[in-house]
């Protein structure tokens, strides 16, 4: 099992840090003149992108010849991808530069997994190979490293093998990271605790609402999230209005777009461990998550479209789940969830619902949150769906519509703090939506 460990590198000294900025604006240099090579025997009929000069004679003193190839290396996968897409008809522009001299250059380099080392301690170490004329000229032995400071907890200390370090600037926090890929051996990961099973409605105003078959029910808020996003949208589109004639952008513009990812990634990545973790505390071992493949291409307002495309990133989100749920031996199945939005889980109607805001409301007297309804009624059809064909499943939903097998525990809500997924003390869930007509899912 492939993951990765995020942490921040800290220089020891002023020289230190002077050091590594040396070496990474040299990665970047070099970057620059194989992407421009690549770029001009592409635009030249007769040329070939893959011939391009040896460059381990020039940067290899200050980079080391190892860390030359793993640049080389990695420019020609970004070709390698932007071919594959063109293949596939999928519009892409070309590998582009890290910034140039005059305006900055993206400091960042890739590092040979040979080439580097880190230990875990109370002192915990990076140490990255560097080049003879940066060791002659900061004074480092002929077989010593660059050593630098290391801050973090990443969840993956002990792996089998470690990949290609990439080393960068993070302009936005004004740190140094690091991301480290790492092989895990899948015999150490836990197990599910039961074979219980939880179901996903997933939405924008709350971002996933579950139900799980013991009867208990998450929900996870989203409008505080989705504001923020939205108000930096409106800061990008403003600045971008003040921009000269034939600018497309700037580095306050692109600082703002990366900040407004990295903070929904964030709030995505701590709601994936978060649920997961819950859930396996309740011994799930499958969890069903919505297709939302027909929905996401029906929705025309600009705001549902912000919402579901630029903000949620469905599909990311389920890359995040999946990868989460298998550190603890569960799956994440896609599967379709049409109608369970409309349904009253009470007498199994689509017609006679109607649903305003949060709430779901049915002529024969339920009333209930809307998507803790539409994960109940998700969860239950894929339960029914695996012992009997259709017309027996819609049967059998209804009769245990009116047995109950399992009473459900009040929802969990839970708010975003921009650490932490809380629990909020106060929930929107009001009492009316807690309905004692409403049934329970059985195993």
């Amino acid at each position: 099992m492939k993951r990765t460990n995020t942490f921040d590198v800290i220089p020891q000294s002023d020289e230190d840090e002077e050091l590594l900025r040396r070496l990474l604006d040299a990665s970047a240099a070099l970057w620059n003149e194989i992407n421009y090579e690549r770029r001009e025997n592409y635009a030249d009929p007769d040329g070939d992108v893959w011939d391009i000069s040896e460059y381990r004679g020039r940067y290899g003193d200050v980079l080391g010849a190892s860390t030359v190839q793993q640049i080389e290396r990695k420019n020609r996968e970004s070709w390698k991808s932007f071919f594959a897409l063109q293949k596939k008809g999928e519009e892409n522009g070309k590998p582009g530069f890290w910034g140039n001299s005059e305006d900055g250059r993206e400091l960042r380099t890739y590092i040979r997994n040979t080439s580097y080392s880190v230990e875990w301690d109370e002192y915990s170490r990076l140490e990255i190979l560097v080049g003879q004329d940066l060791k002659d000229e900061y004074g480092l032995g002929y077989r010593e490293r660059l050593r630098l400071e290391v801050r973090g907890d990443p969840n993956w200390k002990e792996y089998e093998a470690q990949g290609r370090l990439e080393l960068f600037y993070d302009e936005n926090v004004q740190t140094f990271r690091a991301f480290q890929p790492v092989t895990i051996d899948t015999s150490r990961l836990a197990q599910p605790l039961a074979s219980e099973e939880a179901a996903l409605d997933i939405g924008a105003n709350n971002l996933v609402a579950c139900t799980t078959t013991t009867g208990q029910q998450y929900l996870y808020e989203g409008r505080d999230l989705f504001e923020r996003f939205r108000k930096t949208t409106r800061e990008i589109a403003r600045l971008q209005a003040l921009l000269e004639a034939g600018r497309y952008s700037s580095h306050r513009i692109r600082r703002l777009y990366d900040r407004r990812t990295k903070r929904r990634d964030h709030a995505q990545d701590a709601l994936c461990r978060d649920l997961i973790e819950r859930l396996y505390d309740e011994g799930v071992s499958t969890v069903y998550v919505g297709d939302l493949t027909d929905v996401l291409e029906k929705h025309w307002s600009v705001r549902a479209n912000a919402k579901t495309h630029n903000f949620w990133a469905f599909r990311a989100f389920v890359n995040r789940l999946a990868c989460t749920a298998e550190e603890y031996g569960m799956s994440v199945e896609v599967r379709s969830e049409a109608w369970t939005s409309q349904t009253c889980p009470n007498c199994g109607s689509t017609t006679d619902t109607v649903r305003h805001q949060d709430t779901l409301t049915c002529s024969c007297g339920f009333e209930g949150h809307a998507d803790l309804v539409a994960s109940e009624s998700f969860l239950r059809r894929h339960q029914n769906s695996k012992s009997s064909d259709w017309r027996t499943r819609h049967s059998a939903s209804r009769q245990r519509q009116t047995t109950v097998t399992r009473s459900m525990a009040r929802p969990v809500c839970l708010k975003w703090d921009d650490h932490n997924w809380s629990e909020s003390p106060r929930s929107v869930l009001n009492e009316e939506h807690t309905n004692p007509q409403v049934a329970s899912v059985g195993r």
